[in-house]
């Protein structure tokens, strides 16, 4: 069905004219989360559904809950923005964005309850909302992982993606199941109000919960209710990720100490401050950092050492407003910042790095061609450095104009390069 539709969708969008389009968008997105649910016979009921939201953090945290609920011992699937995971079995998301619609979800759930599993946790985002993709996921528990600024032109103000997120709050509360669980974000206002929601379980999450709290430049370590937890993850921020984690999955009953050893084997998140090894001499690494306070994260978490960023910004006539808050940032923690592409779509790129630029105080090295700026960064580095590359994470392309998109990773060449500089030593 959902392939069907895929069809039918493209040959409709060659023959209607687009205002005719717009009028109908918004029956067509309900209609067919409706038909999609039906015709997959509304597996969400079958399935013990966990939805993970946020500014950010959302993609590490559903990685986490993934775990956690496999190392309990349940069967389980994962949605998300790196990749679809059933078990063992696992394919990268390369639709270039987290939820699917045309039913995509309601397909994949179908197909986890044929494998036999039991629950699933997925990601969900504020844009997912607007082509109503959260419809009939009947979530049995939520993880709000902060809310910041994003997204802003998409949704026409703050407040609105605010009142996204808060829909997608209101699906659990509208859920049919009996136990429902809601974890949000005490330390940020807008998600901690979503607290009031009416669900049979409530419960904030804070980083004064947190004790010992220890990390480097591959782990995080921090005491919680008297259970020690070492995560594989650098960055003090994952302490928090792993607490919104640790909480949800406690309150559907999984002892910490099950927690803290899932979490201990945590595989890499790919594309969350993800280390690039190729025998060299200095780190590399590849990051989404999409934000201007997760991009501070990054610097912050590699404060020790002199580096050298290479950095675009997330997609061309949308968040604007940040341009030149990244350009500060870099040029503040950065020995030196090579700014690059990265998704302009339909917008002049040369604009976007422009616009990051009027944040700096130092001229940026600017080098339009991705690949030109990784390579560059990392013929500089010297022993002990610190690469990092943010803004794409796992992205698998870079958009551009009219729809066109490039196959892309920047893990990939970020190897690519690596070897070709360790064979020239």
């Amino acid at each position: 069905m959902y392939e069907l539709i895929n069809k039918v969708v493209r040959v409709l969008k060659k023959v209607v004219p687009e205002p005719v389009v717009s009028f109908f968008r918004p029956l067509y997105h309900r209609a067919l989360a409706l038909v999609m649910a039906l015709s997959y016979g509304f597996p969400a009921k079958k399935l013990v559904v966990i939805g993970v939201t946020g500014t950010k953090g959302k993609s590490t945290v559903t990685e986490m809950l993934f775990s956690i609920l496999r190392a309990a011992g349940y069967k389980t699937a994962l949605i998300s923005t790196i990749r679809f995971a059933i078990e063992d079995e696992s394919e990268p998301n390369r639709y270039k964005m987290t939820l699917q619609g045309r039913g995509f979800a309601q397909a994949f759930m179908k197909k986890a309850l044929e494998k036999g599993c039991t629950h699933l946790v997925i990601e969900v985002t504020s844009e997912s909302v607007l082509q109503y993709r959260h419809w009939f996921l009947d979530l049995n528990g939520l993880v709000v992982t902060n809310i910041q600024r994003e997204h802003i032109e998409s949704h026409g103000s703050f407040e609105n993606y605010v009142a996204a997120k808060r829909r997608i709050v209101d699906t659990l509360a509208k859920s049919t199941k009996p136990f429902r669980v809601l974890v949000a974000n005490e330390d940020v206002p807008e998600s901690r109000a979503f607290l009031s929601a009416r669900v049979p379980k409530a419960i904030g999450f804070s980083a004064h919960e947190l004790s010992h709290v220890t990390s480097d430049e591959r782990s995080v370590s921090f005491d919680y209710a008297d259970t020690r937890f070492t995560l594989p993850l650098a960055g003090t921020f994952n302490a928090m990720n792993a607490l919104g984690a640790i909480k949800l999955a406690h309150a559907f009953g999984v002892p910490l100490t099950t927690a803290a050893e899932a979490l201990a084997r945590l595989s890499p998140v790919r594309g969350r401050v993800e280390h690039i090894d190729a025998g060299q001499d200095f780190l590399a690494i590849v990051d989404y950092a999409h934000t201007p306070d997760s991009l501070q994260a990054l610097y912050d978490a590699f404060k020790d050492r002199r580096k050298i960023c290479v950095l675009g910004n997330t997609g061309g006539g949308r968040d604007t407003w940040k341009r030149p808050e990244m350009g500060r940032i870099a040029d503040e923690a950065c020995e030196t910042v090579i700014l690059t592409n990265e998704d302009p779509y339909d917008e002049d790129p040369r604009m976007i790095i422009d616009a990051m630029a009027k944040g700096m105080h130092r001229t940026p090295e600017i080098m339009m061609d991705r690949r030109e700026a990784i390579r560059a960064a990392l013929r500089a580095a010297r022993p002990g450095d610190a690469v990092l590359i943010s803004g794409k994470g796992t992205d698998p392309y870079i958009m551009g104009p009219k729809g066109s998109k490039t196959p892309w990773s920047d893990a990939e060449v970020a190897r690519e390069e690596l070897g070709l500089l360790l064979a020239e030593k």
